[in-house]
């Protein structure tokens, strides 16, 4: 955790210590999935918020996805819906959609806030605005009919990402902020998984990291000890035996497609550190998960 008052020394270490990696970052994007904690916690947000801000004035161009799913579970529960997950996905109908969008649109207002606060010039926006990320329905093999498909309502696939509107905005200096939400042919939303989002956002940006904040201190094993380095074998590993599993499917997916595909490296961290973002960035700290393609 970094001081919350650094000496003079203290802070001319720091700086020294960030430099090589401000200059190796600069002018690079870096996708970071923003959740958990991180975004329910008053001095977690503000940390983050600062962070940002902070990478975009030394030169950096990060784009943040966020997620919103306790929220959305919050606001389902006083509509008298309970929401329902099959691995790791929201089963969502028409009037959850509803709920969906609305609450990602008073999440991304209050992010862009709270960047903005800092410092920064945050942008918000969905997959909708532009038709920038175009998606389908997507359907699920049952697991124990593995003939039979699952359907899970306007839980969307993403077809394609337009990354011309994202370039756009990091040329002006923006900071851009995306809720995951995906637009059909026929105009229709479809709720995607946010970290699905951030990592095809990461391969069609040509991003240096992809960065993915969760309520762990990364992947775990079965002791839960920290896994602090994984390929594409371990995870298959961990997935088989029921390691990893849920939520966790999604992330450790959509980490593994972006460094297959050239994503540089992906990095699972722990949400609940203070400035978490800058210690996994600017050293050789790292608060996470490591995933590499082989």
């Amino acid at each position: 955790m970094l001081p919350s008052q650094p000496s003079s020394q203290d802070k001319a270490k720091i700086l020294a210590e960030a430099l090589p990696y401000i200059q190796r970052f600069h002018g690079r994007t870096i996708v970071i999935k923003y959740g958990g904690n991180a975004m329910t916690e008053e001095n977690l947000k503000k940390c983050f918020a600062h962070d940002v801000a902070l990478l975009k004035v030394v030169g950096m161009n990060p784009v943040i996805v966020h997620g919103g799913g306790p929220q959305i579970n919050d606001m389902l529960k006083r509509v008298g819906k309970q929401g329902a997950f099959i691995q790791g996905m929201r089963v969502t109908d028409a009037e959850t959609m509803d709920v969906v969008e609305m609450v990602l649109g008073l999440i991304n207002k209050e992010i862009v806030n709270l960047i903005n606060q800092h410092g920064g010039r945050a942008v918000g926006l969905t997959g909708k605005d532009g038709s920038f990320i175009r998606a389908k329905k997507m359907l699920m093999r049952d697991k124990e009919r593995v003939h039979e498909w699952v359907d899970l309502g306007q839980v969307g696939e993403i077809e394609g990402i337009d990354p011309a509107l994202i370039e756009l905005l990091e040329t002006r200096d923006f900071i851009p902020v995306i809720a995951p939400v995906g637009v059909g042919s026929r105009g229709e939303s479809y709720n995607i998984n946010a970290d699905l989002v951030a990592g095809e956002l990461a391969l069609v940006l040509n991003a240096e990291k992809l960065i993915l904040l969760t309520n762990t201190s990364g992947v775990l094993d079965r002791e839960g000890n920290l896994l602090t380095g994984l390929t594409a074998r371990g995870v298959d590993e961990l997935i088989a035996d029921g390691t990893i599993s849920g939520g966790m499917i999604p992330k450790i997916s959509s980490a593994l497609d972006a460094v297959k595909s050239g994503v540089k490296s992906c990095h699972i961290i722990d949400g609940r550190v203070e400035h978490g973002l800058l210690l996994e960035v600017l050293t050789d700290e790292g608060v996470g998960t490591l995933i590499k393609a082989n």
